[in-house]
Formats: structure tokens, C-alpha cells, sequence
């Protein structure tokens, strides 16, 4: 998401008479754009902003910006506590920043002069902007579908960085991506916070396109052109959407659904509206439509309250989900949030680091199981470019999500070819071009 938001920005200050630069020597600007939703991203900005001090003191007239989600939540504060900071956006406000950098640029050298936009909005989308592809290798390229969440899970701030849902005209996700299509784009992975929560809404408020049907109108542009999406929300997870994606050769089959615990106890403290039963369901509904389907989720270790048993009940999870990949954290307490005003992050920090390591150690063994049943198989992969070991290999994805390295051969970048799987690690696969 941030990663798209930083091409929407490239795109607004390109219109407003600014070039991006390539080196920080260059810049006359050095925009951060953050994330907030763990306390060790934010730590990494501040430190970021710090290393930055020698530069300006070598060029006093050089200006840093704060974007994002951490400028949201923090605000005033943040350039309070980083005086070398001199203007902050938040994710609803990129249109403003031509103004806030002319703002700063035109203060004393030296000055105090500093700039600000944090207002929230219900309806920007940015769906007339068209991103600049930062660092594209010209063949996957993000769309984002929608803004905010609504969910008010205990732990997450995103509510309160990017505001309520809202969705993009269906039209104009469909028209990027054909967009991208001709200009030689392979693959599109259609971004939101909660992607299946899409729903595109006129007149009496009726919901006239939903993510199925958007989905499909992505896939139908091309055969050639691969859709992948992401995050969804297990509650939002429907048979609709999976029997589109059973309809598309082209959607990937890769569905990352974030479980955060494997205790109904846990789930519900966390609000997260759906409990085991439910989400195993899900898994076997995704199983039902798509059998070559991989899974991969998000989980958080020591949650406020988190006993031994509702560890022990994430690790029973995993073993009978057998997740292909997972993003595993420590619980990490946001000011603002409902588990920050109402529940006690109550579990030692080495507590919580013991428990992510099983659950790593855990994710490790059952990857590296699933990737040795790979071995022997075909697949169709979108050749990316070189692996980052040896200039004489190439990389790519399957459908799968799942990377394979192979022996370049006659392979070229932005082309499908058909890889043999030959041996694999945890994280993977090796092969031969068929």
C-alpha cells in the first residue's frame, strides 16, 4: 500500500514541476512515506530522519517531509520531537503537497517555517492519478482499489491513519490495467486494506460492482495479463470471489488470509469478527474451488491477555492450515487504539519473543514440507529478471506466489515460460526451463 501511495505522490509533484531524483545529492527534498502499524516501522523513520541530519548539515537549504501513516498519527507531535523535520502529509492529502513543499522551500534557510496536512477524507481515492511506476521493472505493477478500513481491529491504527472505506470507480481500475497491459505489464496486484470489502456504491447507496465482479473485469482484459490481489479479510472472504477466480486461469491462486491467532478467546478480544470455525471454513472453501491454491497469513504472538493455551492454539492452527508462507510479529501495542485505552499489553517481551519463535520455527519446517512436494512439478512462471545470486540464473513467480530460480537459457524478462521443479528451500524452488 505504501509502496502504491509513493507512486501516486510521484505522479502529483511530477505534475507540479518536480522531478524525482535518483541520489539523495541531488534532492532538494527527501520525502519518508511511513507506516504505523508496528512501533519498530515507525523506530525506522526516526532513525532514517536522523541519518539525515549530516546531509542537511552540509546543505542547510535541504527539506525533509514526513508521509504516511505515521505523519497521520503523530502529527504536530512528530515535528515537535524531529526538528529537522519541515512539513508532514498524511494519506488523504497528497494532492496538497505542491503547495506544502513550495511552502517550505520559499522559508529562510534556517527558519522555523514548517508545513502540515493531516485531514482525513471519505471520498479521496486518487483514482484520476496516474502512478509513476518507482523502480519498475516494467512487467508487475500495484493498483490500488480502495482506501481506509472499518474494522476496528483491537490492536490496528489503520482506521485512525486513512479513515473509513472507500472505493474506486470500477472503471477506472479497469481502465489501468489495460493501461498497464499495452505498455507491456504482465502482472497487476489489485491493493486495499481489506480488498473484498470493494464495493462500488451510486445513487440510493445500492452496491452496483463488489470485488467478484471487479475481478472479473480485470481477468477479462487479457489471458496474458495476471491479477493478484491482496489483503483480504477472512469475514469478507466469499464463494462469489472463489468461484470467479475458478472461472480466470489468470487470477493467481495465492490468497492471503490473515488469521492473527488461532484462539477464539483471542480473535474475539481482538475484534476481529469471524473465530476458528469460521476461518477454517474459509480455508475449506478455498480448497473446495481452487485445489492448487497456496495460503498465507499474518499472526501476531502475546497479544493483550495471551495465555499459553491460546499460544499453543496458534501452533495447532498452522499445522492444520499448513500455511505456504506467514508474516509473523510480536504484539506491538498502538497508542490510540481500543487494546491501548482499554487492554494491558500484559506479556513480557520475552515471552512474546519465545512464542514467535516457535511459531517461526514452526512456519519454517511446514514450508520447506510443502516446497519438497513441489519437486518434480510444472509450472507456468512469469520471468521476473536475474537472480540475485548468479547473473546466469533468472527468478519468477508462479501462480503460487511462489518463487523459482532456473538456469536462464533462452528465457526473457516479461515472458512466460514453463519451469520443472528440481529441488527447493524453505523459501524457493529450484528448477529447470521445460
Amino acid at each position: 500500500m505504501n509502496f502504491a501511495d509513493s507512486e501516486v505522490v510521484g505522479a502529483i509533484l511530477q505534475k507540479g514541476g518536480y522531478d524525482l531524483c535518483t541520489t539523495l545529492e541531488e534532492a532538494d527534498f527527501v520525502l519518508i512515506n511511513t507506516c504505523a502499524i508496528r512501533d519498530n516501522a515507525e523506530q525506522r523513520v526516526r532513525h532514517r530522519v536522523r541519518e539525515l541530519r549530516a546531509e542537511q548539515g552540509r546543505r542547510r537549504q535541504l527539506r525533509i517531509g514526513i508521509l504516511g501513516c505515521m505523519a497521520e498519527r503523530l502529527q504536530s507531535q512528530l515535528m515537535a520531537e524531529e526538528d529537522n523535520v519541515s512539513l508532514v502529509c498524511g494519506p488523504d492529502a497528497y494532492r496538497r503537497l505542491p503547495e506544502l513543499l513550495q511552502q517550505v522551500r520559499h522559508a529562510s534557510t534556517g527558519s522555523r517555517d514548517r508545513a502540515a496536512a493531516v485531514e482525513l477524507s471519505t471520498t479521496e481515492t486518487y483514482d484520476d492519478i496516474e502512478p509513476v511506476r518507482l523502480g519498475s521493472n516494467g512487467i508487475s505493477a500495484y493498483i490500488s482499489i480502495m482506501r481506509g478500513c472499518q474494522n476496528y481491529c483491537a490492536y490496528c491504527v489503520v482506521p485512525y491513519t486513512r479513515g473509513r472505506e472507500r472505493s474506486r470507480d470500477p472503471q477506472t481500475v479497469v481502465d489501468e490495467a489495460r493501461s498497464l497491459f499495452d505498455r507491456g505489464y504482465r502482472e497487476v496486484t489489485l491493493l486495499g486494506q481489506n480488498v473484498n470489502s470493494y464495493k462500488w456504491v451510486v445513487g440510493s447507496g445500492e452496491c452496483v460492482v463488489g470485488f467478484p465482479e471487479l475481478m472479473d473485469r480485470v481477468a477479462a482484459i487479457d489471458p496474458g495479463l495476471r491479477v493478484r490481489f491482496a489483503t483480504s479479510h477472512p469475514k469478507d472472504l466469499s464463494d462469489e470471489l472463489l468461484r470467479v477466480m475458478a472461472a480466470h486461469g489468470n487470477i493467481c491462486r495465492c490468497i492471503h488470509l490473515p488469521v492473527q491467532s488461532g484462539s477464539n478467546r483471542m480473535l474475539k478480544l481482538m475484534n476481529r469478527k469471524y473465530t476458528v470455525e469460521w476461518y477454517l471454513d474459509r480455508v475449506e472453501a478455498i480448497r473446495r474451488f481452487l485445489p492448487d491454491c497456496s495460503i498465507t497469513t499474518d499472526v501476531i504472538a502475546g497479544f493483550s491477555g495471551e495465555t499459553e493455551e491460546d499460544h499453543q492454539a496458534t501452533l495447532d492452527l498452522f499445522r492444520r492450515v499448513r500455511y505456504d508462507y506467514a508474516y509473523m510479529f510480536k504484539y506491538s501495542l498502538r497508542e490510540g487504539t481500543y487494546a491501548a485505552r482499554h487492554l494491558a499489553d500484559d506479556i513480557a517481551d520475552g515471552e512474546k519473543t519465545r512464542r514467535l519463535n516457535e511459531i517461526i520455527a514452526l512456519q519454517g519446517q511446514i514450508a520447506l514440507e510443502n516446497n519438497r512436494q513441489e519437486v518434480g512439478r510444472e509450472y507456468e512462471v512469469l520471468v521476473e529478471g536475474e537472480s540475485h545470486r548468479s547473473k546466469e540464473r533468472l527468478f519468477g513467480r508462479n501462480s503460487q506466489n511462489k518463487v523459482l530460480v532456473f538456469d536462464r537459457g533462452d528465457a526473457v524478462p516479461g515472458t512466460y515460460r514453463r519451469v520443472r521443479v528440481n529441488d527447493c528451500t524453505a523459501a524457493t524452488l529450484l528448477g529447470e526451463l521445460v
